[in-house]
This record gives C-alpha cells, sequence and structure tokens, in this order.
C-alpha cells in the first residue's frame, strides 16, 4: 500500500461522517422511542398526554385540512408543508396542555423504526445502482416484453405485487423505482404512469401478507394472542376478562395469507384493466429497439461488487421473512445491512452511496409522523375512532340483529379506515385504530376476527388514495423527483382514488360472503368459491383473448361486455348452488 492510499485513508470527506452519525443517531433514537417493528408509537414515559378538548380537535382538523391544502395545490413542496403542519400542531398542543415541549421531547413523536428501514435501504439501493444490476433488469424485462408496451407494464406490475407481498412495499418500490426510470428513458417512455401502475400494484400486493405493508406489520404484532393479552392485563375486573376472552382472535403470519389473500387475488385483473383503460395512450403500442446493443450498454458493471453487495441483500431480505419468528424490527435489519455492505463494499468512499438517499423524502416523512401524532394527542383521531363506535352502535342488538351489525361493522370500519388512510397515512392510523378494534369488539360483542381483517384491507388498499397516503407511495415520488421527474398530487390522486374506490368495493363483496354470509361456518366454503371463480375468471378471459389471437397481457384485459356478462351470471348461478347446499 503506497503512500498515497494511507493518505486517503486517513482523510475523511464529511459527508462520511455524517452519513454514519445519522445512522447512529436513527438507530440510537429507534432504542430510546418505543414503538412497535415496522409501525409507529411513542415512548411509554412520554411527556406527551391526550387533550380532552373539542375545540382543539376543532384546531387539528384545521391544520390538518390546511396541509392537505398546500400539498394539493402545490404552492410549497410536500416536505415543507409537513413541516409547516408539524410545528403548528406542536404549538397548538402546547398551548392546550399548557406546557413547553424541548426538541428532544418531540423526536419521540418520530417513527424512527420507518426512518431507519426508509435510510438503510436507500443506502443499499445506492451501492447496487452502480453495480449495473438495475439496467441489466430493465433490459430482461424488455426482452420479455417482446417490445409491446402493455406487456411491459403487466410483467412491471405483477413482479412488483409479488415482491410486495414477500418482502415489503416500501422496499420493493425502492428496488424497482430506478429500474423503472432507466428503462423510461431507453424506451422513450412517460416514467410517471408506469411508476403510479407499479406503486399502485405494490400497495395491493403488499396487502397479501404480513410482512408485505406496514399496517399489517403493525396490525401483527398489536393484534397478536400475545399482544391481546397484555392488554388485558391492564384492564381490571369484568374488561380484563372480556379482553382475555379475545386472545383467541390474535392473528397469526399464516392468518394474513389465509384471510386476506384471496381478497386480493379479486382485485387483480379489475385493477389491471382500470390501468389499462386510464392509460390507454400511454400504455399502447410498443417500442422496437436492438437487444443486443441494449445488452451491451446496459449490462452489469461491476460483478465483483454485485456478487458481494447481492449476498448482503439476500441475507437482509432473509431476515425480513424470518422478522414473525426473530421479532427483530426491520429497520435494524435494514441498518445494520446498510453498514456491512458499506464495509464489505468501498469503505472509503460515501458519495455515490448516499447519491440515492432521498433527503427530502426523510424530512417528509419526520415532518408528517410528528404532524399526525400531534394531532392524536389532539383528539382529532380518536375523534374518528369514536363515531366509527358510534355509526355500528346504530344497529340492531337482537338475535337477527347479530348478523346485520357484524356486517355493519365490517363495512364501517372497512371504509373509513380506507378513506382515513388516504388521506391521513395509514401507519399513524393503523397505530390508532387498532386498540379502537379491541374496544369495539369487547364493547359491542362483535366477533374480533372480521374486524382485524377489516381494518388491514382499508389501511393497505386505502395506501392507494393519495400519494401520501402509504409510504411507499411518497418513496416512489421522492426517487422520481430527484430523477428529473415529479409526481403531482392531483396526478396521483386521478389514478389511485378510483383504484382505491374499486379495490375496497371488490373486498367489501368478498368480505360479506366470507364473514357474514358464511359465519356459521367460518367462511371456508365461500372462500374456496371466491378463488375458484377468480381463478375461473381469469381462465376463461386469457381463453377468450387467445382465441382472438391476442397475447397473454392483452388477453387478461379483453374487454368483451358480452363474454363478461356471461361470466358474471355464471358466477351468481355458483354462489346461488353453494348458498342454497348450505341451507
Amino acid at each position: 500500500m503506497n503512500g498515497t492510499e494511507l493518505l486517503r485513508m486517513r482523510r475523511r470527506h464529511p459527508s462520511q461522517y455524517i452519513a454514519m452519525g445519522l445512522l447512529a443517531f436513527t438507530g440510537t433514537m429507534m432504542f430510546t422511542s418505543h414503538s412497535i417493528a415496522g409501525g409507529g408509537g411513542s415512548s411509554s414515559s412520554s411527556p406527551f398526554e391526550d387533550i380532552d378538548n373539542s375545540q382543539a380537535v376543532l384546531v387539528g382538523l384545521g391544520i390538518l385540512l390546511g396541509v392537505y391544502a398546500l400539498i394539493i395545490t402545490e404552492v410549497v413542496h410536500r416536505t415543507l408543508a409537513a413541516a409547516v403542519g408539524g410545528l403548528l400542531a406542536i404549538i397548538a398542543l402546547s398551548f392546550y396542555s399548557e406546557q413547553s415541549f424541548t426538541l428532544g421531547e418531540v423526536t419521540t413523536l418520530i417513527d424512527w423504526e420507518t426512518i431507519g428501514l426508509l435510510l438503510g435501504m436507500m443506502v443499499m439501493v445506492g451501492i447496487l445502482s452502480h453495480t449495473g444490476l438495475f439496467e441489466w433488469f430493465a433490459v430482461q424485462a424488455y426482452k420479455r416484453s417482446g417490445g409491446s408496451v402493455w406487456t411491459l407494464v403487466v410483467i412491471l406490475c405483477s413482479v412488483t405485487a409479488v415482491l410486495s407481498a414477500f418482502l415489503d412495499n416500501v422496499t420493493t418500490m425502492l428496488l424497482l423505482t430506478p429500474v423503472t426510470i432507466q428503462l423510461a428513458k431507453v424506451l422513450d417512455l412517460k416514467p410517471i404512469p408506469l411508476l403510479i401502475s407499479e406503486v399502485l400494484f405494490s400497495n395491493i400486493g403488499g396487502a397479501a401478507t404480513m410482512i408485505g405493508d406496514p399496517p399489517n406489520i403493525m396490525i401483527g404484532s398489536g393484534l397478536s394472542s400475545a399482544a391481546i393479552e397484555d392488554a388485558a392485563m391492564k384492564k381490571e375486573g369484568l374488561m380484563q376478562e372480556g379482553y382475555l376472552e379475545l386472545v383467541s382472535s390474535g392473528v397469526t403470519f399464516n392468518d394474513f395469507i389465509i384471510e386476506m389473500a384471496p381478497g386480493i387475488l379479486m382485485t387483480i385483473v379489475p385493477s389491471f384493466m382500470f390501468i389499462k383503460w386510464f392509460y390507454a395512450e400511454e400504455f399502447s403500442g410498443s417500442r422496437v429497439r436492438d437487444i443486443a446493443e441494449l445488452e451491451s450498454m446496459y449490462g452489469i458493471k461491476d460483478a465483483a461488487m454485485l456478487k458481494v453487495s447481492g449476498f448482503i441483500l439476500v441475507l437482509v431480505v432473509l431476515n425480513f421473512f424470518l422478522h414473525p419468528l426473530t421479532h427483530i424490527a426491520v429497520s435494524w435489519i435494514a441498518l445494520v445491512g446498510a453498514v456491512v455492505m458499506l464495509l464489505a463494499t468501498d469503505r472509503h468512499e460515501l458519495e455515490k452511496p448516499l447519491e440515492h438517499v432521498e433527503w427530502t423524502t426523510l424530512l417528509f416523512f419526520a415532518g408528517l409522523f410528528v404532524l399526525v401524532h400531534a394531532l392524536q394527542y389532539l383528539g382529532v383521531i380518536a375523534f374518528i375512532g369514536d363515531y366509527v363506535t358510534k355509526g355500528i352502535e346504530m344497529f340492531g342488538t337482537s338475535a337477527d340483529g347479530d348478523i346485520v351489525r357484524l356486517a355493519a361493522a365490517i363495512l364501517i370500519i372497512l371504509w373509513v379506515s380506507a378513506v382515513a388512510s388516504a388521506f391521513i397515512d395509514n401507519i399513524p392510523y393503523t397505530a390508532t385504530m387498532i386498540p379502537v378494534i379491541l374496544q369495539i369488539s369487547y364493547e359491542l360483542n362483535i366477533d374480533l376476527g372480521p374486524l382485524i381483517w377489516a381494518l388491514a384491507f382499508g389501511a393497505c388498499l386505502g395506501g392507494n388514495g393519495t400519494l401520501i397516503g402509504a409510504s411507499a407511495n411518497v418513496v416512489t415520488a421522492g426517487m422520481s423527483e430527484e430523477a428529473g421527474y415529479p409526481i403531482s398530487f392531483n396526478e396521483f390522486f386521478k389514478a389511485g382514488f378510483p383504484i382505491m374506490i374499486l379495490t375496497t368495493a371488490i373486498v367489501s363483496l368478498y368480505m360479506m360472503l366470507v364473514y357474514v354470509v358464511g359465519a356459521e361456518n367460518g367462511g371456508g366454503v365461500w372462500k374456496l368459491v371466491c378463488i375458484g371463480i377468480t381463478v375461473f375468471g381469469i381462465v376463461a378471459q386469457l381463453a377468450r383473448g387467445r382465441s382472438k389471437g391476442k397475447n397473454f397481457a392483452d388477453s387478461l384485459v379483453d374487454d368483451d361486455l358480452d363474454a363478461l356478462t356471461d361470466i358474471a351470471e355464471r358466477a351468481v348461478d355458483i354462489i346461488k348452488g353453494v348458498k342454497s347446499s348450505e341451507e
């Protein structure tokens, strides 16, 4: 080793100290701020207390609406809007609680688990981006599409949905956004419609498993048998006994796949059909490129670095899968993976890996968490929860009314969660609603299981409603803006909100069939019926399209109205047959 190399080792660029310091600070804050793994929360010795003041609720709602007005009109950048909203919410909280808060106390409102996860994954994506992996994957996707733009969209969205189910949607979009942008540049496509389509399917696919979406991670942790038992121990008397009776309804990792995957499967083809219709102009035609030339231009640049960083990423993903068993917070897994990858690749150079860290996105999340958690203490989110309970209480209590009340509870929680998650952000909303779900089940004597799945479906699918409804949306928008393609609130809303309505409506039908109509036998038969009808519909759709000479992707969204009506009539006949056999 010569003198120049030794000198370079001894001298450190200021950004290296900043980056490592931020990693250490984030890890420290995750120790000092108690939160559900992957979810939110505040310290058990929090200086903040719930405020029982109707005026505080109105002020909080005003601040929230004001922030959304700034974001929608784009008068200022959404990060600055979230910062202003968080500052105003803290001022309101100080005023109504009649106490002042230090900066350290305010930072406990930030969900450092989410910040840590994003930071760690962004660093790893930054390292992987310099190996040429994303460019290589983009070329492979183009080869499989045969040049058809719509086939390429189907491939990208399908890969996104599957990865989001078994990885998580935030990580998936961190990995695929650079691929999509590079592919759009090569094929001369508009990247924003592609990115919006992918992130919509990331939220849909992520809803199918416990580790696919942050709200599901939180529900899996906060409504497990052990968590419900802990909540019961904090109660007294009859309430404690009532909560202990709910312990058997706690959810497990496998429950998410069994209960939610069939409903999510039902939404896939309708979502593709909407995307194809909405972006008819952008996703039509084909792009012809010389594949050999593309492979020579966009191949793997650094095979050695790819092997090392790829191996570390595989270990990180494996630990994500093992999270339900190890209970190691996914944020710690990501941060440790980032540090190890930095050490294993180029320990003397941090500028390039840090290029892909979206600082504005991290700041946006920090401001948003302060805003929403402050509004939680002001009583805004509890205000929503109270009206959910009152809405359910309006329905009957007689023997015949039990089914009506169950149906009402499912639909109200599902739709309120979907709409609220779209406009509040599904992570803090879910954290607030978990104890509300337990309270509703106990006080109104309603089966806890269906309420849990209504919350999970609503929170995950509701994330598609607006640009700030889910973490994956914000991360994708931040990376797209950094690449020179800003996604506006309105542009996302036009595609995302209808998808949210469509998928929530389909899931409403699924939940009514499984948990209301099939309540007596546990809904198992109706799950099989829903899966059977969905698979039959997809096969019939593909067969009909192929008979017309269409390829797989075009057959999937074939919109022959007469044929679709025939399929719907057959499905109705099957449902009637199952119902009559049960009777």
